[in-house]
């Protein structure tokens, strides 16, 4: 785990030096700098989690410098340190947005104490920050297209009403981030959002999971049951699970049922298809959509260097080109993990068409083809299981060593799942 950046600003070198030997043997990376002006310029230049400033300070001040980093919007938790504070420094210390106020003499129990709940709350903020992002991405449809027009009024009309949806569309397009915004957007958007991925289950397992008593089914009541992929459910079982449905609407069931199926929706029976197809959504591939391909790519670049705490890469106009003439056939999803792969793999700051894979016409190897229909759950398995090694052994700069351990395999076990042995 990397250790926690501290910046200690302070004019006195006695204090710069025993803050910077106390705080390193607790595990803390620290910097030191004697001036208000040298702590932004360091802040400039790199990332802190926490600050320790001094109030009075030669040239500008402690506050003036705290005011200074909230305007350039630096992300940091700041704790003040006077020798003869004030009420009203405190508490315009505080205005400016400091988590906390110490005085001298330092007391190292104190200041100890001040600074790890500082980074504790700044941990919970960024992880609710995180959480939002997510919960965002999960339920906004993105693009300007008049597909994706289209699909937003349609998504709205659906949550308006109380029916039964069917999400009909091609793998990968979106259609469980439809089912989570007309969730959201619905009457029960405080209830449970509650998925079965109906392609995973064998009969036994799907009976077990749809039952009325003890089920997911159950742990649906009043918020919104999604069935992925519903038609890959046996035959008998899709018959049976209409008549579940049926019965618990019957009875005043408060669950909104949602199915996501292929765009002709061919493989539901008869019986669950009077049941789910009441109103239907249907859920554009990128290739009716290609005028928001380079939108999307740019805000999953975005949303992913926000996540690995890595500066985004710039597309250039020949990759931007190469990505809206390719056919997509995992759609959005294969989109997001395109920048995944490019984000984690692709050396310098600019993409170009020659950076990406063989099926844009790029140089890079081909990426595992999640987007095929297997023949077992097994050898899914496997190829999601080559697919995130891959991606690990990325994050770690190829290097196998690294990657191995925090996997908790050996690298000779590492080398055998990577080519599928």
């Amino acid at each position: 785990m990397t250790a926690e950046r501290v910046l200690v600003v302070d004019d006195e070198p006695g204090v710069r030096s025993a803050l910077e030997a106390i705080l390193a043997d607790e595990g803390f990376d620290v910097t030191t700098v004697e001036s208000g002006e040298d702590g932004l310029e360091a802040l400039d230049r790199g990332s802190f989690d926490a600050v320790l400033l001094d109030v009075w300070l030669p040239g500008i001040d402690g506050l003036d410098t705290l005011r200074r980093m909230r305007e350039l919007n630096h992300d940091v938790e700041v704790v003040m340190i006077s020798g003869h504070g004030t009420i009203d420094t405190a508490v315009r210390a505080t205005k400016f947005g400091a988590f906390d106020f110490i005085e001298k003499p330092l007391s190292l129990d104190r200041t100890l104490l001040v600074l790890r709940n500082a980074l504790r709350q700044r941990r919970l903020q960024r992880s609710n920050r995180q959480l939002l992002e997510q919960v965002t991405r999960d339920t906004e449809i993105f693009g300007n297209s008049a597909a994706a027009v289209e699909l937003r009024e349609m998504v709205q009309m659906a949550a308006a009403a109380d029916a039964p949806v069917l999400i009909c569309g091609e793998r990968g397009s979106g259609r469980e981030t439809v089912a989570r915004r007309i969730h959201a957007a619905g009457r029960r958007p405080d209830g449970p959002f509650v998925e079965i991925p109906c392609g995973a289950l064998e009969a036994q397992a799907a009976d077990r999971a749809l039952s009325r008593e003890g089920g997911r089914l159950a742990l649906a009541e009043g918020g919104s049951l999604f069935l992925e992929d519903v038609g890959r459910l046996d035959n008998e079982v899709q018959r049976r699970l209409a008549a579940t449905l049926l019965s618990r609407t019957k009875e005043g069931a408060d669950i909104r049922v949602m199915a996501s199926a292929p765009p002709d929706a061919a493989d539901l029976e008869q019986e669950l298809r009077q049941v789910l197809d009441v109103i239907r959504v249907a859920v554009p591939s990128m290739r009716k959509r290609r005028e928001d391909i380079e939108s999307l790519a740019e805000r999953f670049m975005l949303d992913l260097s926000r996540e690995y705490g890595r500066p985004p890469k710039q597309l250039a106009p020949d990759c931007r080109a190469a990505l809206k003439t390719y056919d997509w056939p995992g759609n959005v999803r294969e989109l997001w993990n395109l920048m995944e792969r490019i984000l984690l793999v692709v050396p310098g700051e600019v993409v170009r068409a020659e950076d990406l894979p063989e099926g844009f016409g790029g140089v890079l190897g081909p990426a595992e083809d999640l987007y095929r229909d297997f023949e077992s759950l097994a050898e899914g398995v496997e190829a999601f299981e080559r697919y995130y090694l891959r991606r690990v052994l990325a994050q770690e700069n190829g290097n196998e060593e690294a990657a191995a351990a925090r996997l908790g395999l050996g690298t000779d076990e590492l080398e055998r799942r990577l080519k599928g042995r």
